[in-house]
């Protein structure tokens, strides 16, 4: 198991580009990280990376041993699931992505039930509102809302969800409510946007007696923290396009209020998506089962007021 662990932090080396990110991504300090490429490299006879300041790089040799080292792992995955689909005893771990607030609010408090359910497998849960390369990071599932694309990826859609654009009265009171879309451009409204590196949703769909209609938007200041565009409309500071149930408390407070209720936006998807070979393990799939069902029933306890 010593050589096998000592490819398994090669790999997460190489995907990560340095020490310290395989370190934690692996839960090993950088020294035992950096000591298991030595033995490695040490049973291989060759260099596998060349060591700048900043990044380790594969070297010839390593990029080749890696294209092995990473089909020797994903074989070993296999024939694990294969065994515990065949035990009828799942475990092992499994490394989870979600956006912030949704995670927060629905995913987080998920896990330790999961775990109380299948103590032999655990969950290493990340949160970020940014678009989590999965293959590259080593990520089994990613919890998602919005436009899914990546065709090298399997979907689990879990529900359709509604979006609203809300505002807070101070800002009403301050800027006018708008009466229909275009008002929110002839206007000038503080439509404050969720950006990070690879989003691609830069306007704002709205349903119109037309269809959808794509709506240049603009505002004084973006950020990619779902619940920091949340805090800001809850300041009077502009409007924000959530889905529902992320603001669903604050409508009802009336601390929020829907604007142009009959142009709303186009609904967004909350889905779970994996790579193919993932959903063979059974540890996933019963992950994904219990996740679909919590997250639904949570979701429409939200919205009803539960």
């Amino acid at each position: 198991m010593a050589y096998l662990d000592n490819i398994a932090v090669f790999v997460r080396v190489v995907e990560l580009g340095n020490l310290s990110a395989a370190g934690r991504d692996m839960r090993i300090s950088p020294a035992v990280a950096s000591n298991r490429i030595k033995e490695l490299e040490k049973h291989l006879g060759v260099r596998l990376f060349n060591r700048t300041t900043r990044q380790l790089m594969p070297t010839e040799h390593g990029t080749v041993f890696y294209s092995g080292a990473k089909q020797v792992l994903e074989a070993v995955t296999e024939a694990e699931a294969a065994v515990s689909a065949l035990s009828g005893q799942p475990r092992g771990t499994i490394r989870v992505t979600a956006p912030l607030g949704l995670g927060r609010r629905l995913v987080a408090s998920g896990i330790p039930d999961f775990h109380d359910k299948y103590p032999d497998i655990e969950v290493r849960l990340r949160l970020s509102d940014h678009n989590v390369d999965i293959m590259k990071e080593g990520i089994d599932v990613a919890f998602r809302l919005g436009i899914i694309e990546d065709s090298s990826l399997r979907m689990r859609g879990i529900m359709e969800c509604e979006r609203v654009l809300v505002a807070a009265p101070k800002y009403l009171e301050a800027r006018g409510e708008p009466s229909e879309p275009q008002e929110l451009i002839g206007k000038k409204h503080d439509c404050l946007m969720l950006r990070y590196a690879g989003a691609r949703e830069y306007v704002w769909t709205l349903q119109t007696a037309d269809g959808p209609r794509k709506f240049e938007v603009h505002g004084p200041y973006d950020t990619d923290d779902g619940d920091v565009l949340t805090g800001w409309a809850l300041s009077g500071r502009g409007i924000i396009n959530k889905p529902r149930f992320e603001v669903e408390p604050f409508i009802r407070d009336q601390r929020l209020k829907v604007i142009l209720p009959d142009t709303p936006p186009t609904p967004v998807q909350f889905a779970a998506v994996y790579p193919h070979k993932k959903l063979q393990d059974p540890k996933v799939r019963l992950l994904l089962d219990f996740m679909a069902e919590r997250c639904q029933r949570l979701i429409k306890d939200i919205l009803a007021g539960k």
